[in-house]
């Protein structure tokens, strides 16, 4: 047989090109339904939606009595309440079930024994006060992992939490490994002087496990056009990506890349790397065939670089890792423990942000959405906003860069914004936490994000954003205009209560659930409070403040709350009656200096795009116009 001579040694970019293009282009991956105890590791094929809201009931916080609110009120260190018990008030403890009689809970060590079967308070509570109430952690409806997730041990806890005990995953990628030459041997072979014992194959099996595929390791097969050819085919037919190993240099007896030329396809034979210059690319009926170098090193790179990314699905954890991050919110901690915060990291400009996420101790979420831990030591007390500390990262770097920051506003188009993104090639994503629209603003402010969604109207204008922007931004920066949504009062289906407008919440004898301070829904209840002259003193409630319009609409679904005000998107997924009050407008504000950047490239082109408007459109509650850019500082408009 002749030498073997390279058909052109092309440079590193361009094999992944023709790897890209002839194997990675198709859109269409296998798919199969799997137990959720099994899934470890796999990747969703579709976004995974909760079915039941955890806690799926009112859940004692603390140690103490459940009581009615209102039996509490007037309580104060002059003028202590007596409260009896089965009467007033039952014992609880941290995790019973509050029955429907109440709605709050008083701590044990604020409770005060006055003789049998009684008790004193010299402190009012409020309503829902230390009650996990229903969805405090999981909403029904809520996006528990998008597409393309690599599904961590706690992601597996939060679906089941969400009722789910089947998914849709990717199926794994089976890699058949040949190991070739007659000088190869199996370990505890006997080895005899020019015998080499295989241990890249072994390497290769435990890379690919590494990255979620099924490797199958083939006994080595000597140099033998017959026996290869046969070894080959029977890969091809049992695996869906192929790995010959030592049998790709232009040595005289390596007939790796005449096999698979006359079997199939040869696209590239060497690469411009070192080492690693013999690697072969081919396909054979439809199938990649990559052939790798003997030399450990070579192979290792070889492998890592052309083998791995036909294998790997979603993201592959690395949890060894510790990066300087700067944190964008002051975090109080007690000295007492030695404290783990779960922090949402993303690159905004040259700094790495990092956004803590809620702390209970019973919100498994926030250990599905972190990107990294923060060990708080117990001697120290709080650290300051703006101070860099060293956090332990639980997802590749490569992920963190590629993830668009987003802080402001909530509305649940944001996921339907980060799923999409995540299908795409690209692999962007949307890092979001929810602190409202002011709190977006002031982001901004201080460099943290590249994205502020924003809806706060202006009481004496009547429009939205402009003024707040002009205050508190000094940088250049643009709104993206183009969404808007309805919004309005959450009631029970059929609103028996006959509820029909802001008057009745003080008015009727309700308990309303309200967002948040510096929320844009808090903003536009106080406008037509004011309206109404009205004060929230008024609503029984209003200082109940939930971050999200998920949890309001589920405090009504429960029957925590007699009404609340969200978007009328999330009241229609929840099955509740919606009163509409506003069509107010969902603006991004976005630096300008950021508008060329990939990630926000790309998060406009989707929010623009055909697939988004209808997945709106599904929802219901939004009108998608024109989208415009307009300069807040000029107070004049530019179409796109």
């Amino acid at each position: 047989m002749k030498r073997n001579i390279y058909l052109e040694t092309i440079d590193m970019d361009a094999a992944k090109a023709v790897v890209q293009k002839e194997f990675l282009s198709v859109e269409q991956q296998r798919t199969e339904r799997i137990a959720v105890f099994d899934s470890l590791n796999r990747v969703t094929a579709e976004p995974i939606f909760a079915r039941i809201s955890n806690p799926h009931y009112n859940a004692s916080a603390m140690d103490g009595i459940a009581v009615d609110a209102s039996c509490t009120y007037g309580a104060h260190e002059r003028n202590a309440i007596i409260l009896e018990e089965g009467k007033d008030y039952i014992y609880v403890d941290t995790g019973d079930y509050i029955q429907p009689k109440y709605n709050a809970v008083i701590m044990i060590e604020d409770v005060y024994p006055e003789g049998e079967g009684k008790i004193s308070i010299i402190r009012s509570s409020h309503p829902w006060e230390h009650v996990r109430v229903v969805g405090e952690d999981i909403a029904v409806g809520d996006m528990i992992l998008p597409s393309g997730h690599r599904i961590s041990p706690v992601d597996i806890g939060a679906i089941l939490s969400a009722g789910l005990t089947e998914i849709s995953v990717l199926q794994q990628v089976r890699v058949g490994i040949l190991p070739t030459g007659t000088e190869i041997v199996n370990p505890g072979e006997p080895l005899e002087p020019g015998k080499i014992i295989d241990s890249n194959s072994r390497v290769f099996e435990n890379m690919v496990k590494e990255v979620g595929g099924i490797p199958k390791r083939y006994d080595p097969v000597v140099d033998d056009q017959e026996l290869l050819q046969s070894a080959i085919l029977k890969l091809v037919a049992e695996n869906d990506v192929v790995v010959i190993n030592a049998g790709s240099s232009a040595g005289s007896e390596d007939y790796t890349v005449g096999l698979i030329r006359e079997l199939g396809e040869v696209f590239v034979h060497g690469v411009a790397i070192k080492p690693g210059k013999p690697t072969i690319i081919g396909k054979i009926q439809g199938k990649p065939v990559i052939g790798i170098p003997g030399y450990p090193v070579s192979a290792f790179i070889s492998f890592r670089e052309f083998v791995v990314p036909l294998v790997e699905q979603g993201e592959v954890r690395n949890r060894e890792n510790y990066v300087d991050v700067f944190l964008s919110k002051r975090i109080v901690s007690a000295l007492k423990h030695q404290e783990y915060v779960r922090m949402k990291l993303g690159r905004v400009g040259e700094r790495l942000i990092g956004t803590p996420l809620s702390r209970g101790a019973g919100v498994t979420m926030s250990l599905v959405k972190a990107d990294g831990l923060l060990a708080i030591p117990k001697s120290v007390e709080g650290i300051e906003a703006g101070t860099v500390v060293s956090v332990e990262r639980l997802h590749s770097m490569e992920q963190i860069d590629r993830a668009l920051v987003s802080i402001g506003s909530h509305d649940i188009l944001m996921d339907h914004l980060n799923d999409l993104m995540a299908k795409q090639s690209e692999g962007f994503s949307v890092s979001s936490a929810h602190v409202g629209s002011l709190g977006g603003i002031m982001a901004v402010r201080r460099g943290e994000t590249h994205v502020a969604p924003t809806h706060l109207l202006d009481e004496e204008t009547g429009t939205y954003n402009l003024s707040f922007v002009k205050k508190y931004v000094k940088d250049e920066v643009v709104l993206l205009k183009g969404i808007k949504r309805w919004q309005g009062l959450y009631v029970e289906k059929g609103n028996p209560l006959k509820i029909q407008g802001v008057r009745d919440l003080a008015e009727k004898d309700l308990i309303f659930a309200n967002r948040q301070k510096g929320s844009g829904t808090r903003t536009l209840l106080d406008y037509y409070l004011k309206k109404k002259k009205l004060t929230g003193v008024e609503i029984q409630g209003y200082q109940n403040e939930l971050t999200t319009h998920t949890n309001v609409a589920l405090s009504v679904l429960s029957g925590n709350s007699h009404v609340g005000m969200g978007i009328q998107s999330v009241g229609d997924l929840m099955g509740l009656d919606f009163i509409p009050l506003a069509l107010e407008e969902y603006d991004f504000l976005i630096p300008k200096k950021y508008l060329e950047e990939p990630r926000v490239k790309y998060f406009i082109q989707c929010l623009k795009s055909e697939a988004f408007k209808a997945k709106l459109e599904e929802l219901g509650g939004y009108v998608v116009e024109e989208f415009r850019f307009v300069d807040p500082m000029k107070a004049g408009e530019t179409h796109d």
